[in-house]
């Protein structure tokens, strides 16, 4: 096997594992390694271990031993876990480090499933909690699960047990639901539930908690705010900001939506093709919201959340399966030509850029394409609304080689016809810039100055800072500078409030 190795060393294949032995152990061991200092394999031989066909051979120490070097024979070449030599409190922090990653990622989809499973919000969301400090005390020296998110739901569940047993020793009511999860646990292990959760539908149940959280016997108001806490995992503050409410009665929504939920009880399903259609406008307001934290995130480091975005462009693709009906294609369309944008949004040190400033070249051409098919789609039902409208507007932008070349007259007129079917003050600023672009500035202003004089967008930094730019382009440099400064206080996303800072030096 070495001779085979080192031949194929000698051919100039690419370097990009070594296989390392140790010769002066009395047992043989080798190791799959990257570089001097990461193992990313221990096994018993070099047959075991040489699985791919471009490695090298090399005398080297030995490796750390197992859990942290783990073969996965799910393929035709192994693949395995990559952990480092590394101390104690190294290997901790890496641990902490990916589940950091799975919480980002993940957690969303184990809150949703453990709802499922335990039919209590409050419950899922602490034993959520407890699985993950779980895995961050376990795995450092058990290694990490080959499937870590059935391995946390599973968990999760237990540890929700525990918690009810606690909770029976002075609360009857609690004995039954206790005993309920206990079976549903014992089942789970005779199936070997943590190898087949994944492939339970699992997907699902994000859609299902949406619905659930957006039944028609919750407040409106609640319905949304409590899908972006549940099913998202936005924080208080975020939604009270999209909102525009502070985050005091958003958490007293959500409280309130909890209760009602359990007391109803409001079931965990999606519904059937009769209840759908009072159940979908809801649903897809939800979505939009979600969207719209993603592609323009209400603070933080960082001028889009991909996670967000991406999260809410599956959400709209099930609901397609589900549901295909025109205003679900108009939603799936607007966020693909929305998102088709994002690599182009932001310089590579995360400045903002404008849309007049963009490398259309950076445009994701695939999404461009899919979200204009899904618009003239939802347009040929001549049964379409806010969102299809909204799409198209997008897939003007999309469609433009630069904004001086953009069919603004087009886009005004589409705005109109928004105003009339969902009358918004937002909808109104925004049809403002449109005439600003098509018409010059001084129009611009003065609708801008009507939206404002309402009171409803005071707070609203985006309508201070439209109004800045008429000013600016006008020339009347003291009002655009107060106007920024108005803006600059309102925002707390960090490349925003860089670009606004940029504008007021540049003004001074």
């Amino acid at each position: 096997m070495v001779g085979k190795t080192e031949a194929m060393l000698r051919s100039g294949l690419q370097d990009n594992f070594r296989l390392v032995r140790d010769s002066g152990a009395k047992r043989r061991r080798v190791g799959l390694v990257r570089s001097s200092n990461e193992c990313i394999g221990d096994f018993e031989s070099t047959e075991e271990a040489f699985c791919r066909p471009d490695v090298r051979v090399t005398i080297w120490a030995v490796c750390i031993d197992p859990p942290f070097a783990k073969l996965n024979r799910d393929s035709w070449f192994a693949k395995v876990v990559v952990m480092s030599e590394r101390s104690p409190e190294q290997i901790r922090d890496q641990i902490r480090e990916l589940l950091d990653s799975l919480y980002r990622v993940d957690s969303g989809r184990i809150r949703a499933t453990l709802i499922r499973l335990l039919g209590d919000f409050d419950l899922a969301e602490e034993a959520m909690h407890e699985a993950f400090a779980a895995a961050l005390s376990l795995w450092p020296s058990s290694g990490v699960p080959r499937n870590p998110r059935p391995w946390l739901i599973s968990t999760a569940r237990f540890k929700a047990i525990d918690t009810l047993r606690r909770r029976a020793r002075f609360d009857a009511s609690q004995v039954e639901l206790m005993r309920y999860l206990e079976a549903q646990a014992s089942s789970a292990e005779r199936s070997n539930e943590e190898d087949s959760l994944e492939e339970q539908g699992l997907e699902d149940d994000r859609l299902r908690l949406i619905f659930t959280c957006c039944h028609p016997s919750l407040p409106p108001e609640a319905r949304i705010a409590l899908t972006l806490r549940e099913v998202c995992g936005l924080t208080t503050e975020e939604i009270a900001k999209a909102f525009l409410t502070t985050p005091r009665t958003l958490a007293q929504r959500i409280v309130r939506a909890k209760a009602k939920i359990r007391e109803t009880p409001i079931p965990y399903e999606v519904p059937t093709p009769e209840e759908l259609p009072e159940r979908l406008g809801a649903v897809l307001h939800v979505i939009y919201l979600v969207f719209n934290e993603g592609y323009s995130a209400a603070a933080g480091a960082e001028v889009t959340r991909g996670e967000l975005t991406g999260e809410a462009i599956r959400l709209g693709r099930l609901l397609i399966e589900l549901q295909p009906e025109p205003e679900v294609l108009g939603l799936l369309s607007l966020m693909l030509l929305q998102e088709s944008r994002r690599a182009a949004r932001t310089s590579p040190t995360g400045e903002l850029i404008l849309l007049e400033n963009q490398d259309r070249s950076l445009w994701n051409r695939e999404q461009i394409a899919e979200g204009v098919a899904l618009l003239e789609k939802a347009l040929k039902s001549r049964r379409f609304g806010s969102y299809t409208l909204q799409a198209a507007i997008a897939a003007v932008h999309a469609e433009a080689e630069s904004v001086a070349v953009t069919d603004w007259g087009q886009i005004v007129a589409l705005y109109d016809r928004l105003a009339q079917i969902q009358p918004s003050p937002v909808v109104q600023l925004n049809r403002a810039v449109a005439i600003a672009m098509c018409h010059g500035p001084e129009a611009g202003l003065a609708q801008i100055d009507a939206v404002l004089e309402h009171g409803e967008l005071a707070n609203y930094y985006l309508a201070h800072s439209a109004r800045a730019d008429m000013y600016r382009r006008l020339g009347r440099t003291a009002e655009a500078r107060s106007s920024y400064e108005k803006a600059l206080a309102l925002t707390q996303q960090e490349p925003e409030r860089q670009f606004l800072q940029e504008r007021i030096r540049q003004l001074k």
